[in-house]
């Protein structure tokens, strides 16, 4: 890389970092005051009346259930574009080996099947 196209990089990181700083320096100069009160720091249920703890709900907690959420979607865009390509890949038509794409995606899936029975297992999943 030559040194313009750093320029060019540095450039646009600067603007895009000012342009941030001025949005939220402009809201704040220019945004209404806050008025903290009691009612704005509580949590929205649908109009219903809150009660309990959302944080100790659940014996694991709600952030557990999400994170498996994650995994198995992180999982799926993983997976997506090599199923899509897989018969292509084990007919050889590809610089890949078929036999260690094969490998990698039984070893990935087992890892996350052993990481559902562990979730399993600690109950995580039941639903209370």
């Amino acid at each position: 890389m030559e040194f313009s196209e750093y320029f060019v990089l540095g450039f646009f990181l600067f603007l895009g970092a000012f342009i941030a700083a001025a949005a939220i320096i402009i809201g704040k100069l220019l945004g209404f005051a806050s008025k903290d009160s009691k009612n704005k720091f509580a949590p929205y249920e649908c109009g219903m009346e809150t009660y309990g703890n959302a944080r100790i709900q659940f014996k694991v907690g709600y952030y557990l259930f999400a994170l498996l959420f994650l995994i198995f979607d992180i999982e799926a865009l993983f997976l997506f574009p090599i199923l899509t390509q897989f018969k292509t890949i084990m007919a050889g038509e590809t610089p890949l080996v078929p036999f260690i794409v094969f490998i990698d995606i039984v070893i990935f899936v087992a890892i996350l099947t052993f990481g559902l029975a562990y979730a399993w297992k600690k109950g995580i999943l039941k639903w209370e």
